[in-house]
């Protein structure tokens, strides 16, 4: 799925049921549009929105298309409006380089003003952006302890219970009729979550890349895929390029 284009029609999945889940015991669901809603708390968690990578390669003399920022916010701005959250959290890499806040055009701070308006809002700092940001509404920390779970932005290494973090992009790949498809996915082996990357312009490292060894425990390891029209959930060994059988058809390894 081109997230780019979903922010040009995100009627489709504004309206999609998510998944449910838990983390360390925590009720949770999986949103199709990317990010994480803990019910019982009233928060929101979106990781890896790498607001202003246009700008920051065009300040390296790589010109992109300028489109990401207003696409991304766009969005966020869409399933913040579905829950209604006391608190949003954003896990890390919020801006592309160290300097995307501080340079961040007007008319998107406005946005982003609004967003937060009434509510709670927390910037973990990442490895792009690990000064935090600038003149924008919320606090930024390196990482936060609440509602039994810890949330920050890098993954620690080994089975961490109750963490939720990001910058792995996580993604998936299963076979669908003739064809492999591809997709961004929540990871989750209900005693932690790795995020997918909410930025409309972000890439994805597969689940059986050697980074995200160690982080899980495989037997109960569950992809949650975002789909062009809902969440499919298919467990790590359905999987195709895991360490056992492929998946034979897209939406039907449910767990």
């Amino acid at each position: 799925m081109n997230r780019l284009a979903l922010a040009r029609d995100i009627s489709g999945l504004a309206t999609v049921p998510g998944v449910e889940t838990s983390v360390h015991g925590i009720a949770a669901v999986c949103d199709p549009l990317g990010a994480l809603y803990l019910p019982d708390a009233g928060l929101l968690v979106v990781s890896d929105l790498h607001l202003e990578k246009g700008a920051a390669f065009a300040r390296r003399g790589m010109m992109l298309p300028p489109y990401d920022t207003l696409a991304t916010l766009t969005v966020l701005a869409a399933v913040i409006s579905r829950y209604d959250p006391k608190l949003v959290v954003s896990l890390g890499d919020n801006f592309h380089d160290r300097i995307g806040s501080k340079h961040l055009p007007e008319n998107f701070r406005a946005l982003i003003v609004e967003m937060a308006r009434g509510r709670e809002w927390i910037w973990i700092n990442g490895n792009h952006d690990p000064d935090g940001i600038v003149d924008l509404p919320g606090a930024s920390t390196d990482e936060m302890h609440y509602a039994g779970l810890t949330f920050r932005h890098e993954p620690r290494n080994g089975l961490q219970k109750g963490e939720i973090s990001g910058h792995l992009h996580p993604s998936a790949t299963v076979r669908r009729r003739d064809k492999s498809v591809r997709r961004p996915c929540f990871a989750t082996d209900g005693a932690r979550l790795l995020m997918p990357a909410f930025g409309v312009m972000s890439g994805g490292l597969d689940l059986g890349h050697q980074a995200m060894h160690g982080l899980f425990d495989r037997g109960s390891l569950i992809a949650h895929l975002l789909g062009r029209d809902r969440i499919y959930s298919v467990r790590y060994g359905n999987l195709r390029g895991s360490a056992t059988t492929r998946c034979a058809a897209y939406p039907s390894a449910h767990p």
